[in-house]
């Protein structure tokens, strides 16, 4: 299995029976679900999802040789194959209303995955990643646009810490797994715009947040102009974009 591990993939393949067991335990698959796994690799965890009543199971590997691997060891009229690069993959393709996303996800193209997560939010309830743990942990405690544009769709849980030695070939890391749970968000507005406005916000960090933004949006929001972008709260971003929109 080795040989096929691919430097450029950033691929480290979670071998642990009884921790694959767990992650698979905590995504919580009930009957007729469409789970869709992001990176099975050798099919590890593929194999245990498989013994869920899911409904369905999507599996996007952006290497193809894998991909014909899993053909040869997956035989599960449950499994549909797709050799596509997941930071860019387009969800609503699957045409299922309440995808559940699972994944160890490759260190290098994370918060990616994660970012295009976000952008078909609207068919994604819910996901459980594997990723670093100073990732996990940045998304849930520190302000970055990343972590604002996440947290205003989605609750972050982090469910648990995986050592290096779970994994083949050991990251030089501790992962964890966490989980991205919808919120029940009404308003409705253009992502990509709304991903541009945090990070105008977020470039040059240091910077009193009246030079970066109109002066009659702090107005209209009650911010003070004398603040940092890091001591802004969730709904101070929400207040100052939807003061922004009304504007245009």
């Amino acid at each position: 299995i080795i040989f096929m591990l691919k430097k450029r993939f950033a691929q480290h393949l979670l071998i642990g029976s009884g921790i694959l067991q767990k992650l698979v335990d905590l995504a919580e698959i009930k009957s007729e679900e469409t789970v869709v796994e992001i990176g099975p690799g050798t099919g590890n965890l593929t194999k245990k999802l498989l013994n869920t009543p899911l409904k369905k199971l999507f599996l996007i590997e952006i290497d193809p040789e894998m991909i014909e691997h899993l053909k040869n060891i997956i035989k599960d009229e449950r499994v549909v194959f797709i050799n596509a690069d997941a930071t860019k993959f387009d969800f609503s393709l699957l045409k299922e209303k309440n995808l559940k996303l699972i994944g160890n996800l490759p260190y290098n193209v994370a918060s990616l995955i994660i970012e295009n997560t976000v952008m078909h939010k609207n068919c994604i309830p819910c996901a459980f990643y594997m990723v670093q743990k100073e990732v996990a942990e940045r998304l849930i405690d520190e302000k970055s646009w990343l972590s604002i544009f996440v947290k205003t769709f989605y609750e972050i849980k982090y469910l648990m810490s995986i050592p290096a030695k779970f994994f083949i070939p050991p990251p030089k890391v501790i992962s964890a797994f966490i989980k991205l749970e919808r919120k029940d968000f009404k308003e409705s507005f253009n992502l990509k715009e709304y991903k541009n406005f945090l990070t105008k916000l977020f470039s040059q960090k240091r910077k009193m947040i009246k030079h970066k933004i109109d002066e009659t949006y702090l107005k209209k929001s009650g911010i003070s102009g004398e603040k940092r972008v890091e001591e802004l709260e969730l709904k101070d971003f929400l207040s100052l974009y939807f003061a922004f929109l009304k504007s245009k």
